[in-house]
């Protein structure tokens, strides 16, 4: 269960468990020096307590500012920050592989299927292990974009890619998904102004698919995704985000 703490009342037993701790190895309460750094690393940056470590994806087409707010609300929450693909040494092999615009003879198949590799070493090597440590996990993508992209997009259909992708991260599904909404032609000019790599360079149709394959997997799971209106400044998308999530963790 996540409870929820004021955060005066924290502040002041932190500093009460800081100053004893630091002369001996229990403090004025009888708690292990462990004990008072596990409960000072579970006061997240808005001053409420949260005791099961989350993972959250941040989801959206290309331009949306995934990226930017990954690291923000990473920044935020003290979260391990990562993403997909990319995430691992591995996945940064694979992700060149992927995102380089000569590779034009890269079968639909293929691509899924070094989604799939890039997203199991992401989940072994720096997931799950967060997770384990007590620690949020805020990632630039995840299964959900599979779906989207190779399911919709590519034409692949969701359930072989559904089953596929479970089975890599060994059924460990992201707990909370946030969506930045843009519309195609805020995003098109976004994207003109950058090196474009190979799945920026897909036709608009391609993205048509993709955004109806979000809008399909947001609609069959609705508890799991928070939409955020990606047009506003980006202090604002961060705020709305920040707001959301924090009603998510309490």
């Amino acid at each position: 269960t996540k409870e929820e703490s004021r955060r005066p009342q924290s502040c002041r037993k932190e500093n009460r468990c800081e100053k004893s701790c630091s002369k001996e190895n229990s403090c004025q309460e009888g708690r292990s020096k462990e004990s008072c750094a596990q409960e000072k690393s579970s006061i997240n940056f808005f001053g409420y307590r949260v005791t099961t470590p989350t993972y959250i994806a941040l989801e959206g087409l290309e331009g949306c500012g995934k990226s930017t707010h990954t690291k923000r609300l990473g920044e935020h929450l003290n979260a391990v920050m990562t993403r997909e693909p990319g995430g691992t040494r591995i996945g940064a092999l694979l992700r060149a592989i992927l995102a380089d615009p000569e590779n034009t003879d890269l079968a639909p198949r293929t691509e899924a299927l070094l989604m799939a590799a890039d997203r199991a070493q992401h989940m072994a090597e720096v997931i799950q292990p967060a997770l384990d440590r007590g620690q949020h996990v805020v990632s630039d993508r995840s299964i959900y974009s599979t779906l989207a992209y190779q399911g919709y997009g590519r034409r692949l259909g969701t359930p072989d890619l559904l089953n596929i992708s479970t089975w890599a991260l060994n059924g460990r599904l992201p707990d909370m998904v946030v969506f930045i909404s843009v519309p195609t032609d805020i995003l098109n000019e976004r994207l003109a102004k950058r090196d474009l790599d190979r799945f920026e360079r897909e036709g608009a149709d391609f993205f048509a698919r993709i955004n109806d394959g979000f809008t399909e997997l947001r609609e069959a799971d609705p508890d799991r995704w928070i939409v955020i209106d990606g047009t506003v400044p980006k202090d604002d998308v961060e705020a709305a985000i920040r707001v959301a999530v924090l009603d998510r963790l309490n």
